[in-house]
């Protein structure tokens, strides 16, 4: 009985390393927002509101006050790292795009789903007022 315990935890350990593994390799590729979330997403919200709040409640501890990716957490991930929103390649991204990855997150990126839709659209209006 000891033995068939030991294998079924060593099983489940070995699918939860393998898992893991596959998921780190997977947020490190190229994030791609999902496209079902990008068709239907439209940024109807107007100003950043309450976005510079809710950054710095949410945010800054991985992207950092300045939105550089540089905030203290940061060092501390596994790649990939925080975006630079300030960034060339952030800023050309659609709005609809920005919404759906701050939507979803993937590794280290938390999903924001949670966060009323209006909020979400105000940090993609935020994150454009960041435009070096």
């Amino acid at each position: 009985m000891r033995a068939l315990l030991r294998s079924v935890v060593v099983t489940v350990f070995m699918a939860l390393v393998a898992g893991a593994a596959a998921n780190l390799a997977w947020a490190q590729g190229e994030w791609k927002a999902d496209p079902k979330c990008v068709t239907g997403a439209k940024n109807s919200v107007k100003g950043v509101g309450g976005a510079k709040k809710t950054v710095e409640t949410n945010c800054v501890t991985c992207h950092g006050a300045s939105g550089k990716g540089d905030g203290a957490a940061a060092a501390a991930l596994p790649p990939p790292k925080p975006a630079d929103w300030t960034s060339p390649k952030v800023q050309a991204e659609s709005d609809p795009v920005l919404f759906c990855k701050i939507s979803d997150g993937r590794g280290a990126m938390p999903p924001w789903k949670h966060l009323p839709e209006k909020d979400r659209w105000e940090l993609v209006n935020y994150i454009r007022t960041l435009k070096k």
